[in-house]
Protein backbone atom coordinates (compact mmCIF):
# COMPACT_ATOMS: atom_id res chain seq x y z
CA UNK A 1 0.00 0.00 0.00
CA UNK A 2 2.70 2.54 0.78
CA UNK A 3 3.98 2.06 -3.30
CA UNK A 4 0.23 2.55 -4.05
CA UNK A 5 0.01 5.93 -1.96
CA UNK A 6 3.83 7.01 -3.40
CA UNK A 7 2.84 6.62 -6.73
CA UNK A 8 -0.31 8.64 -6.17
CA UNK A 9 1.80 11.69 -4.84
CA UNK A 10 3.53 11.80 -7.82
CA UNK A 11 2.29 13.76 -11.32
CA UNK A 12 -0.43 11.40 -12.78
CA UNK A 13 0.53 12.28 -16.84
CA UNK A 14 3.96 11.90 -15.72
CA UNK A 15 3.49 8.33 -13.94
CA UNK A 16 0.83 6.86 -16.81
CA UNK A 17 4.06 8.01 -20.11
CA UNK A 18 6.44 6.07 -17.45
CA UNK A 19 4.49 3.28 -17.59
CA UNK A 20 3.73 3.39 -21.39
CA UNK A 21 7.37 3.53 -21.79
CA UNK A 22 7.97 0.33 -19.66
CA UNK A 23 5.29 -1.27 -21.21
CA UNK A 24 6.67 -0.33 -24.61
CA UNK A 25 10.03 -1.85 -23.62
CA UNK A 26 8.76 -5.42 -22.26
CA UNK A 27 6.70 -5.46 -25.59
CA UNK A 28 10.15 -5.35 -27.30
CA UNK A 29 12.65 -6.67 -25.05
CA UNK A 30 9.67 -10.07 -25.83
CA UNK A 31 9.78 -9.44 -29.28
CA UNK A 32 13.40 -9.15 -29.52
CA UNK A 33 13.84 -12.28 -27.76
CA UNK A 34 12.16 -14.36 -30.33
CA UNK A 35 13.80 -12.57 -33.50
CA UNK A 36 17.37 -11.21 -32.08
CA UNK A 37 20.31 -13.63 -32.67
CA UNK A 38 22.59 -11.87 -29.89
CA UNK A 39 20.63 -10.94 -27.09
CA UNK A 40 22.74 -9.43 -24.65
CA UNK A 41 23.81 -6.23 -26.97
CA UNK A 42 19.79 -5.90 -28.09
CA UNK A 43 18.56 -5.94 -24.41
CA UNK A 44 21.09 -3.34 -23.11
CA UNK A 45 20.89 -0.94 -26.49
CA UNK A 46 16.79 -1.32 -25.41
CA UNK A 47 17.29 -0.82 -22.35
CA UNK A 48 19.45 2.21 -22.46
CA UNK A 49 17.18 3.82 -24.76
CA UNK A 50 14.33 3.54 -22.26
CA UNK A 51 16.09 4.88 -19.58
CA UNK A 52 16.92 7.82 -21.76
CA UNK A 53 13.02 7.94 -22.70
CA UNK A 54 12.49 8.02 -18.67
CA UNK A 55 15.01 10.76 -18.36
CA UNK A 56 13.65 12.67 -21.24
CA UNK A 57 9.88 12.49 -19.73
CA UNK A 58 11.15 14.10 -16.23
CA UNK A 59 13.32 16.69 -18.36
CA UNK A 60 9.69 17.67 -20.40
CA UNK A 61 8.06 17.42 -17.50
CA UNK A 62 10.41 20.11 -15.51
CA UNK A 63 10.40 21.80 -18.87
CA UNK A 64 6.46 22.57 -18.93
CA UNK A 65 5.90 22.86 -15.22
CA UNK A 66 8.33 25.94 -15.87
CA UNK A 67 6.94 27.35 -18.55
CA UNK A 68 3.58 27.60 -17.09
CA UNK A 69 4.75 30.21 -14.21
CA UNK A 70 6.90 32.20 -16.55
CA UNK A 71 4.23 33.69 -18.37
CA UNK A 72 5.52 35.50 -22.05
CA UNK A 73 8.71 33.65 -21.64
CA UNK A 74 7.39 30.33 -21.56
CA UNK A 75 7.63 29.49 -25.30
CA UNK A 76 11.35 30.03 -25.60
CA UNK A 77 11.66 27.73 -22.14
CA UNK A 78 10.17 25.13 -24.30
CA UNK A 79 11.89 25.55 -27.25
CA UNK A 80 14.91 25.61 -24.96
CA UNK A 81 13.94 22.41 -23.33
CA UNK A 82 13.36 20.66 -27.05
CA UNK A 83 16.66 21.74 -28.49
CA UNK A 84 18.49 20.25 -25.16
CA UNK A 85 16.82 16.81 -25.47
CA UNK A 86 17.16 16.45 -29.32
CA UNK A 87 20.54 17.72 -29.22
CA UNK A 88 21.68 14.80 -26.17
CA UNK A 89 19.28 11.84 -28.30
CA UNK A 90 21.44 12.76 -31.50
CA UNK A 91 25.04 13.35 -29.26
CA UNK A 92 24.61 10.11 -27.69
CA UNK A 93 23.35 7.77 -31.03
CA UNK A 94 26.26 9.58 -33.11
CA UNK A 95 28.62 8.60 -29.88
CA UNK A 96 26.97 4.97 -30.12
CA UNK A 97 27.50 4.63 -33.66
CA UNK A 98 31.49 5.46 -33.95
CA UNK A 99 31.73 3.27 -30.95
CA UNK A 100 30.16 0.75 -31.31
CA UNK A 101 29.65 -0.02 -27.85
CA UNK A 102 25.67 -0.57 -28.23
CA UNK A 103 23.17 -0.74 -31.19
CA UNK A 104 22.23 3.15 -32.25
CA UNK A 105 19.14 1.69 -33.93
CA UNK A 106 17.52 -0.66 -30.81
CA UNK A 107 18.90 2.32 -29.01
CA UNK A 108 16.66 5.13 -30.70
CA UNK A 109 14.14 1.98 -30.68
CA UNK A 110 13.73 2.40 -26.76
CA UNK A 111 13.80 6.02 -26.91
CA UNK A 112 10.89 6.44 -29.34
CA UNK A 113 9.14 4.80 -26.72
CA UNK A 114 7.95 8.21 -25.74
CA UNK A 115 6.27 8.69 -29.51
CA UNK A 116 4.47 5.42 -28.47
CA UNK A 117 3.56 6.26 -25.07
CA UNK A 118 0.95 9.29 -26.51
CA UNK A 119 -0.77 6.47 -28.37
CA UNK A 120 -0.83 4.01 -25.35
CA UNK A 121 -1.92 7.29 -23.46
CA UNK A 122 -5.47 6.40 -22.95
CA UNK A 123 -4.85 2.49 -22.14
CA UNK A 124 -2.51 3.36 -19.59
CA UNK A 125 -4.54 6.34 -17.97
CA UNK A 126 -7.34 3.50 -17.72
CA UNK A 127 -4.86 1.54 -16.12
CA UNK A 128 -3.73 3.89 -13.30
CA UNK A 129 -7.76 4.21 -12.82
CA UNK A 130 -8.12 1.09 -12.15
CA UNK A 131 -4.95 1.00 -9.68
CA UNK A 132 -6.08 4.08 -7.88
CA UNK A 133 -9.85 2.94 -7.40
CA UNK A 134 -10.79 6.39 -9.34
CA UNK A 135 -13.17 7.70 -12.06
CA UNK A 136 -12.91 10.48 -14.10
CA UNK A 137 -15.38 13.05 -13.68
CA UNK A 138 -18.46 13.30 -16.26
CA UNK A 139 -18.04 16.48 -18.42
CA UNK A 140 -21.06 18.63 -18.18
CA UNK A 141 -22.63 20.97 -20.70
CA UNK A 142 -21.88 24.90 -20.27
CA UNK A 143 -24.58 26.64 -19.38
CA UNK A 144 -25.83 29.08 -22.39
CA UNK A 145 -24.61 32.46 -22.25
CA UNK A 146 -27.45 35.74 -21.98
CA UNK A 147 -26.75 38.95 -23.77
CA UNK A 148 -27.30 42.32 -21.13
CA UNK A 149 -30.59 42.36 -20.57
CA UNK A 150 -30.90 38.80 -20.66
CA UNK A 151 -31.45 37.40 -24.06
CA UNK A 152 -29.45 34.96 -25.65
CA UNK A 153 -26.55 35.47 -28.24
CA UNK A 154 -27.33 33.51 -31.32
CA UNK A 155 -24.12 31.07 -32.19
CA UNK A 156 -22.04 31.90 -35.36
Amino acid sequence: MRVIEALRKRNRTLLEMQAGILFFGLVCQLIGSLIVREQMPYAVSLWFGLAFAFAASIHMYRTLDRALWCGKDASAIVVRGYLFRYVMVAAVAIILSLTEVLNPLVFFLGYMSLKVTAYLQPITHKLCNRLFHETDPVPEAIPEESGAQGEEIPAE
